[in-house]
């Protein structure tokens, strides 16, 4: 079966940039508060749910900040760029190459997961369909955090941190990210709209959205 499009463009953009970005971002979440502490109310909500998959997790900073909130988790990411790079910065943890369109994971496997800007990459059309992914290896009951740009419209990105790729961020509202969870078989246990900051080192265009749900 062909690989769909922005699977490929997205795998291949983040190989070109890992390198990079395992720099820039490491030091993110010691100057988010807002970011750290939904991190810490999931970790709470999710603690003796089973494991906990960080789907999309990148460079894997995420998944050691769980980590070090005693949460038992792994990674899981398109990009083997990226996958190389989590292992070099956190080696003690376990990272997987795999794609949430379609895990390779057993039905009702994980306590719990969590995809941080990883379904910004995902089209609109395919978005329901990596839900239910989610919702398929959860166990009744598991908690479900997403983080996402909030926004109507796609914003494309094609140089950056001295590299040339092509990225797609697909920003969305949370009321449109909630209807399709709800869709999906989850139910909202909390909302966070976090808004934009022009100043510091990682500064947003954009309002932040996270939501945790659960499986019904």
């Amino acid at each position: 079966m062909t690989e769909p499009g922005f699977l490929t463009t997205t795998r291949d953009s983040y190989d070109t940039i890992s390198d990079a970005y395992a720099e820039w971002a490491a030091d993110e979440l010691a100057v988010k508060p807002v970011e750290r502490s939904v991190l810490a109310c999931f970790a709470e909500l999710a603690a003796g749910q089973g494991p906990m998959a960080d789907v999309g997790c990148g460079t894997g900073r995420v998944t050691a900040h769980l980590t070090g909130l005693g949460a038992d988790v792994f990674g899981i990411d398109l990009s083997p760029g990226m996958l190389a790079a989590a292992r070099k910065r956190h080696p003690e943890l376990r990272f997987v190459e795999g794609s949430m369109t379609g895990l390779d994971l057993p039905d009702e496997s994980l306590g719990s997961a969590l995809a941080w800007y990883s379904v910004i990459h995902v089209p609109d059309a395919q978005l329901p369909d990596a839900f239910a992914e989610f919702h398929r290896v959860l166990k009744p009951g598991g908690h479900f955090l997403l983080g996402f740009q909030i926004g109507e419209e796609p914003m494309k990105l094609t140089e950056a941190l001295g590299h040339t790729f092509d990225l797609t961020f697909h920003r969305r509202t949370p009321e449109v990210v909630a209807e399709l969870l709800r869709a999906a078989g989850f139910k909202e246990r909390m909302r966070v709209v976090k808004q934009r900051e022009e100043e510091g080192p990682f500064p947003e265009k954009t309002p932040q959205g996270f939501l945790i749900f659960r499986k019904a």
